[in-house]
């Protein structure tokens, strides 16, 4: 086990995910010990994927995905892959379709020649054609281009041809009158790994492979996310019933074929292995620009917040690249003598029971109305109330005795794709500052919720993102107040020649060089750093504020939770300006016009300000106005790509007019407001 002294490949520093000098060595030395010791009694692993919408989540990427994580190496026999599609859609299910057949090739040609990654879309754009011959590479990427096509044709047409629907029975589950909000469950087991046919071109078992649409009925909420992996869950149980449970989102495909045998390096171990609830692994994306032009990294999270919660009791839940036990899924609390039957699994499944039978139950446990009167949502499965699920869910199985395993190996286990727009950025950090702002204001808040249960350390460790929304007050404070009391004459700080400014220059000095050291020692560029300033007072005083104010919404009961899907794709023209580094805007929305706001607000406080000082209006030194104008200038600086988009570019991503007017309306009117 990587990190943890006294164990089969342990002394690699860096928390118990490991890190340091030795780790490629140490893994695979424990993943052979794992190997020679279990044997077939490895533990089956069903994998769940979740997509929602076929034209924020393509279905082409979505089979990417999927096919990435049938080609694990791992026994074939052992793995059993799901698809939640929350749209309903046959597009989705007709690529699914597409995938089983594509499988039979790829599989056994990414196992051949060992190849990383295994998503077909990542690994033919990286082109690695050097591990095998040239017409073989050919052949398998000409099918690849062929099948994506297909698949790519029948989204834009809204349409499968007639000639397809016959194919396969599950084609027949969808009518003119289905809809992604009103339809029947659907279940099709679309490769069975018991099944003669379920084998690849070379004779070798296939993963099963499940396409789920949930029933949606518009009188029943469906609880989001939360609601599809519960479902799975049990659906799941009565196709493969596997003791270990991995989930993903769409777009992280994987991108390191041994990580389910690390995965159970950790719950294998012998001294720590039966207090680990669950292994979680960073979410990393392939699409940053090289100065990380929306700070939508999280090198900084992934590294330093998440690395220091493993030393605390384990890291949060973070709802993508996952190893659960199912019991603990289940509601399981941890008992010292608690010991896993790695037996279970497909060997429960009742041999004599044909597919068509074992469809008909699984649709009977994805209907709307299982759950009702049950403790699914609550004590059972994924946690429901929350746009962040996960969090909460990762929270009770912390509170219910289990630990928790942060996994960061040197090649990344996952790759998804990150926001490429600032739209998709407000978006996503939205969804996740009101989120854990609900957690923190609910019964879930970790200080309540998970008292005598975890230790403070935790608790503080939790909350730091449950007060991000709330930090979006004190953000507007501090970019409008100062700057304001510049122009009009109102010194807020000590005079920079007096000894009570040394705190102010302390904290400020401090904060950012740790900040650079911290993002430049993750692997940020200098330029990376300062958009990820930017872009986090951005986020602060826009996704944060309306986080809180929807929060608070909600709690008052003048409005419902919601959860929008961030889109998966962009045009091409903003593809191109997103590579070239340029901020994206182009529409009218009130995020922009805060932002256009503030920054024409600061640019005009300083230049008058700065006007006043110099003319001698208001007799007054300089050092008096010292600290407010490098504050103002800082300000002014950052902002420095706002400008630009109001007033010196002319391409489509620029801030509309509209924005434009409306954010000078806007400083007029903060002229008029008193400082005292």
């Amino acid at each position: 086990r990587v990190g943890r002294p006294g164990r089969p490949g342990g002394g690699g520093g860096g928390g118990r995910g490991g890190g340091g000098g030795g780790r490629h060595g140490a893994r695979f030395t424990i993943v052979i010990w794992i190997w020679r010791r279990y044997g077939d009694r490895l533990p089956g692993v069903d994998i769940f994927v979740c997509t929602a919408d076929p034209l924020s989540e393509p279905p082409s990427l979505v089979i990417s995905t999927i096919l990435s994580v049938m080609a694990y190496n791992y026994p074939a026999e052992k793995l059993s892959v799901y698809l939640s599609d929350d749209g309903g859609s046959v597009l989705t299910f007709y690529a699914m379709w597409e995938a089983s057949l594509f499988a039979k090739h790829w599989l056994p040609f990414c196992k051949r020649y060992n190849i990383e990654p295994r998503s077909p879309a990542a690994y033919f754009s990286e082109s690695y054609q050097d591990l095998c011959t040239p017409k073989e590479w050919s052949f398998i990427k000409d099918m690849y281009d062929e099948m994506t096509e297909r698949i790519d044709t029948a989204v834009i047409s809204r349409k499968i041809p007639e000639e397809i629907r016959s194919n396969h029975k599950g084609f027949y589950e969808w009518n003119p009158e289905i809809t992604s909000k009103n339809h029947q469950p659907i279940v099709q087991v679309l490769i069975d790994g018991k099944d003669q046919k379920g084998v690849d071109s070379e004779g070798n078992v296939l993963p099963t492979l499940v396409y789920m649409a949930r029933e949606k009925r518009p009188q029943h909420h469906h609880n989001f996310k939360a609601g599809a992996m519960n479902a799975l869950i049990r659906v799941s149980s009565v196709i493969s019933n596997s003791p270990v449970i991995m989930n993903v989102d769409c777009d992280m495909y994987s991108n390191n074929n041994d990580t389910i045998r690390d995965a159970l390096c950790f719950f294998l171990d012998e001294e720590m292995g039966h207090k680990i609830g669950f292994v979680q692994y960073p979410q990393n994306y392939n699409n940053m620009t090289k100065n990380n032009l929306y700070g939508n990294s999280l090198h900084v999270i992934n590294e330093v917040e998440m690395g220091g919660m493993d030393s605390l009791g384990g890291p949060l839940y973070v709802g993508t690249g996952c190893f659960h036990r199912r019991e603990i899924l289940c509601g399981k609390r941890f008992t010292k003598d608690y010991q896993e039957d790695w037996n279970g699994g497909i060997k429960g499944r009742i041999q004599d029971t044909s597919i068509g039978e074992i469809e008909e139950k699984a649709k009977s446990l994805a209907t709307c109305t299982y759950e009702h009167d049950t403790q699914w949502g609550d004590e059972i499965g994924l946690k429901y109330g929350c746009p962040v699920e996960d969090v909460i869910t990762g929270l009770a199985i912390h509170c219910r005795g289990w630990e928790s395993v942060y996994s960061n190996p040197t090649r990344p286990a996952f790759m998804g794709l990150g926001p490429t727009t600032l739209a998709q950025t407000l978006l996503q950090h939205k969804r996740w500052s009101e989120g854990s702002f609900s957690i923190f204001l609910s019964k879930y808040c970790p200080f309540l919720f998970g008292h005598g249960k975890t230790n403070l350390r935790h608790q503080m460790g939790y909350c730091i993102y449950g007060l991000w929304a709330p930090n979006s007050l004190p953000t507007l404070y501090y970019v409008v107040i100062p700057s304001l009391a510049l122009l009009k004459g109102i010194p807020l700080f000590p005079k920079i020649t007096s000894p009570w400014i040394a705190p102010f220059i302390y904290a400020f000095c401090v904060k950012n060089m740790y900040s650079l050291y911290e993002a430049l020692s993750c692997g940020d560029t200098l330029k990376g750093w300062w958009n990820g300033q930017r872009m986090w007072l951005v986020k602060r005083i826009t996704s944060f504020l309306f986080g809180a104010i929807d929060t608070v919404r909600k709690l008052l009961g003048l409005s419902k939770m919601t959860f929008v899907v961030t889109p998966k794709v962009s045009v091409e023209d903003e593809s191109k300006r997103y590579e070239e580094e340029i901020m994206e805007f182009g529409s009218s929305t009130p995020e922009y016009v805060i932002i256009a706001t503030i920054a024409l607000l600061n640019l005009v406080c300083l230049l008058g300000g700065l006007s006043q000082i110099m003319t001698g209006a208001w007799n007054i030194h300089l050092d008096a106005f010292s600290p407010q104008l490098i504050l103002c200038g800082m300000l002014v600086i950052t902002n420095m790509p706002f400008y630009e988009a109001m007033f010196l570019r002319n391409d489509k991503g620029k801030i509309p007019f509209t924005v434009t007017l409306a954010s000078f309306g806007f400083v007029m009117l903060d002229f008029l407001v008193p400082i005292v």
